[in-house]
């Protein structure tokens, strides 16, 4: 049976790759609480968690020592990528210690344009069609990724080491550069500045207004079409979305690594499948306001920087764990 090849025995001490990147960017944010420990919300209690996280991925580590085999090595891999999730509200406390630079990435889509596409967008398509469409494609992005990554670790197990490293690597380094270069995004500071001003190209400087003012504005666009996945979407945007993370779209470069990652498994029925969603994703982060479209180009530019180089920098790691290893 397949199943019983989940449960032999098979040595693997080392680290995972997932243990060392979280490790890193534990140490990295941990680095950051320290030096902004008076103007960050709750240090004590950041410190506390990670300390909670180091303790949990001992734990499972000396489990897959006792009994060495698939299941135990996954059980180390999976909380770290369900952990994602988590990591990401948490880039706002960080975010919020430092000025935000809307004002700049408004600009560039008026100076690249003329108008505001964001506003324009949504304005020109009101079907509720094509609102429905965009939402579904927006609400899609956890399951885009959960889907090829349960493949990797499924029909691609040599390779899904590799890909778990580029994908959790680059969701990092976006976070990172949420944390220290924050930008709220159009549906929080179109409100803030009013639509009148944005429609008219002037975009002040907000400096730290949404480490205070972090109320969603939702109502900004059609609200009075309300479908399935445009409540869908609703609901998550309500429960945890915050003033940060718009430049660059990690909606657009996370799904287009994850596409990427799709295309390299070679198996085109699941790459074929995804594009549609990937392609209404990518439309929908400008459609609801959620980024600029300059965030959304310059994500999926980073999108293949970030696999190339994590590709590039996982193939060193291998080389020196295998000298390692043979010494």
């Amino acid at each position: 049976m397949k199943l019983k090849r989940y449960f032999t025995r098979e040595e693997r001490n080392e680290f995972t790759v997932s243990e060392i990147v979280t490790t890193l960017y534990i140490a990295i944010t941990t680095v950051m609480t320290l030096l902004l420990w008076n103007s960050i919300e709750k240090p004590f209690e950041i410190i506390n968690i990670r300390i909670w996280f180091m303790a949990f991925m001992l734990l499972f580590y000396v489990i897959h020592h006792i009994y060495p085999c698939r299941i135990t090595w996954l059980m180390r891999i999976l909380p770290h990528l369900l952990l994602l999730v988590y990591w990401y509200p948490e880039t706002y406390i960080f975010a919020r210690c430092h000025s935000y630079f809307d004002h700049i990435f408004a600009n560039i889509d008026w100076l690249l344009f003329g108008f505001q596409p964001s506003i324009e967008f949504c304005k020109h398509v009101t079907s509720l069609f094509w609102y429905e469409a965009f939402n579904m494609g927006y609400y899609s992005y956890y399951y885009i990724m959960s889907i090829v990554l349960l493949f990797c670790l499924v029909r691609r197990y040599k390779d899904s080491e590799r890909y778990i490293f580029i994908f959790m690597a680059s969701f990092f380094s976006y976070y990172l550069c949420f944390e220290l270069f924050p930008v709220a995004g159009p549906y929080y500071y179109f409100k803030a500045i009013g639509l009148e001003a944005a429609r008219n190209g002037i975009y002040p400087d907000l400096g730290n207004y949404f480490a205070y003012h972090n109320d969603l504005n939702t109502d900004i666009i059609h609200a009075e079409i309300r479908g399935v996945f445009s409540e869908l979407v609703h609901r998550v945007q309500l429960a945890g979305e915050n003033p940060v993370g718009a430049f660059p779209s990690s909606h657009v470069g996370m799904s287009t690594v994850t596409m990427i990652m799709a295309w390299k498994t070679h198996n085109r029925i699941l790459f074929c499948c995804l594009l549609p969603f990937h392609i209404l994703l990518c439309l929908a982060t400008v459609y609801i306001m959620a980024h600029y479209v300059i965030d959304s180009i310059t994500g999926c530019i980073t999108a293949f920087m970030l696999f190339w180089f994590y590709n590039n920098v996982y193939r060193l790691m291998h080389k020196v764990r295998y000298i390692f290893i043979t010494k």
